[in-house]
């Protein structure tokens, strides 16, 4: 392991000297710059989904449209939603990315259209023509494609649901008791999001008990408060629940709740353990409470809607982050688009009880504080952090984070020596990472406030991570340009937190993984039921090897390295008693 402060200042001047020239209308247009990395946040969070399979009919024609055949249009609006609807929207109204309805791109022309998709943008639009991911012809299709009034896909209601609602096994028919000697509290349940996979891992002997199909591209993973189910969602809206008492553990029951999807949660209050599971879906713009055991559909709900501030009317507010209160038999769920925070409350579905809750706009992920009270979430976009507090059901603060497009994740809570305790989030668009005080009993002068800023390796983080038994706070990189930068670590001891500048070990994660082709990305630290490793993905090319790189917590050395043909693409992890308690 190395430290240096020279890759974080090379990922700076990256970010700042790329060659810009203004268009005629004043929008910021990226020149030819001879080497514009690739980036791969659109290899992270595409939609990849069953909407790219969808045939669609050209809308209505206006005057000055531009020539594009009907089959130029389906390739197009294929590539559109499993491309660039994840940033832009399925109508392409914006949310990460800018909105690309005609009113807008017609201002801009065929041309910078096209030269934006070819080179890309530094504020993390991918180069998708120079980058070889699209050819010529589908980069002028596609400028063509974003002067036409966008197409709508079909909605997906509870007659569509219910016909993709299986039960494998149904619960009488399950086992009484665990059979199998897996120590299922220290289990990862690992995403293979290109083969639609989850690996089940072993966090003792490092084996893989089992390969199990999932949905295309899985975003999480999610465990019943009882630990006996794994939930499994993938970002076409197919959920696996998968029965971990089972020898091997198989799944149990499947549904798909709408098109897209990026989440699923579990009722975890007192006396309602396992009851309920919801899943919020990108399109159709709803949410579904699904039985607990069966994944039967029971209630489905539509976020569509008013934006928060402005008071306009949004066809498409997308489900981000869902979490389950420890204080109130409420799920808590994110409203991207419109802003709003849903206290949704499960003991009555049949009059179901919503506090809705007024944030901020492009709401994406967060987690709890460390007393699982607050929730604390990124609006990203916005660059604020929302604070709700679960326990009184009210928002308790906005604030800046200081840093651009913060990216937690579900955070880190970490004990900083000056300020207590912290909850930590790390930034998509530059190398710093923000500490919040959660403490608003102990150090109210600092609660819900940034009471510092660290620097780490550079943009591109996607995730911080902590535990309760470390002295570490982790933050990736794996989306910066520099692949040095992306295959590495930084690592701060939290007891020098109260210097100016804490100095950061850098973890040189991928060179431990010894993989010899491809550039390999690492993401996603997750830590064993102990708290004494952390183990890393190393997340190559599809046809590429990766790896699982597991590190010693104490000495912040390599403990092993996880390779295995079947592990394909791992990036997500998640141990089974650390996502059930919510500890991060």
């Amino acid at each position: 392991m190395t430290s240096f402060r020279e890759l974080r200042r090379f990922a700076l001047l990256a970010s700042v000297t790329l060659p810009m020239a203004i268009a005629a209308n004043g929008v910021l247009a990226q020149d030819k710059p001879k080497e514009h990395a690739d980036t791969p946040a659109a290899a992270y969070e595409p939609s990849m989904t069953t909407l790219g399979q969808i045939n669609v009919e050209i809308p209505g024609r206006k005057p000055g449209d531009p020539v594009i055949t009907p089959s130029e249009f389906q390739a197009a609006n294929k590539v559109y939603f499993e491309r660039c609807a994840g940033c832009h929207g399925v109508l392409r109204k914006g949310a990460t990315g800018k909105p690309l309805t005609p009113d807008l791109t017609r201002e801009l022309g065929f041309e910078h259209l096209r030269d934006y998709i070819n080179y890309g943008s530094p504020g993390g639009m991918p180069n998708w023509g120079t980058s070889g991911q699209m050819t010529d012809e589908q980069v002028d299709a596609m400028a063509r494609y974003l002067l036409i009034e966008p197409p709508a896909p079909p909605e997906f209601g509870m007659a569509e649901m219910r016909e993709t609602w299986k039960v494998l096994v149904a619960p009488e028919d399950r086992p009484t008791k665990k059979m199998n000697d897996i120590d299922i509290d220290n289990l990862f349940s690992v995403t293979l999001r290109d083969s639609g996979q989850v690996a089940l891992i072993d966090g003792e002997s490092y084996e893989i008990h089992n390969i199990i199909e999932t949905g295309y591209a899985v975003h999480i993973s999610r465990i019943s408060a009882s630990g006996r189910y794994l939930y499994v969602i993938g970002r076409d809206a197919l959920i696996n629940m998968i029965d971990l008492w089972m020898d091997p553990p198989q799944t149990v029951a499947q549904i798909k709740v709408g098109a897209e999807a990026r989440s699923v949660e579990t009722s975890k209050m007192k006396g309602w353990e396992d009851k309920y599971a919801v899943a919020g879906a990108y399109w159709p713009p709803h949410y579904v409470i699904m039985d607990g055991d069966t994944l039967e559909p029971k209630k489905i709900v539509s976020t569509r809607g008013m934006v928060y501030d402005t008071q306009e009317y949004h066809p498409e507010p997308r489900v981000a982050a869902i979490l389950a209160s420890h204080y109130r038999p409420e799920f808590i769920v994110n409203v991207k688009e419109t802003g709003k925070i849903l206290l949704v409350d499960y003991s009555d579905i049949k009059n179901l009880k919503v506090t809705e809750i007024e944030a901020e706009r492009f709401l994406h992920d967060g987690g709890f504080d460390s007393t699982k009270r607050y929730f604390l979430t990124a609006a990203n976009a916005r660059g604020k952090v929302a604070v709700i507090d679960t326990k009184e059901g009210s928002l308790t603060a906005i604030l800046e984070t200081e840093g651009e497009t913060p990216h937690p994740g579900r955070g880190a809570n970490l004990v900083h020596p000056d300020f207590g305790p912290v909850w930590a989030t790390s930034h998509l668009g530059d190398e710093t990472v923000a500490l919040i005080g959660t403490d608003p009993e102990g150090h109210p002068d600092s609660a819900w406030k940034v009471v510092q800023q660290l620097y780490a390796l550079g943009g591109g983080s996607l995730f911080v991570k902590s535990h309760p038994k470390s002295g570490h706070l982790y933050v990736d990189a794996p989306l910066n340009p520099d692949a040095e930068i992306s295959a590495s670590v930084a690592v701060f001891k939290i007891n020098e937190l109260g210097q100016e500048e804490p100095e950061y070990t850098v973890l040189p994660i991928g060179e431990w993984a010894g993989i010899a082709e491809g550039q390999p990305r690492v993401v996603q630290g997750e830590f064993n039921q102990d708290g004494d490793e952390i183990w890393f993905s190393v997340w190559n090319g599809r046809d590429q090897e990766s790896a699982i790189v597991v590190v010693d917590d104490k000495t912040l050395e390599l403990r092993h390295v996880i390779k295995d043909p079947r592990l394909i693409t791992p990036t997500g992890k998640f141990n089974v008693f650390n996502t059930r308690q919510d500890i991060y």
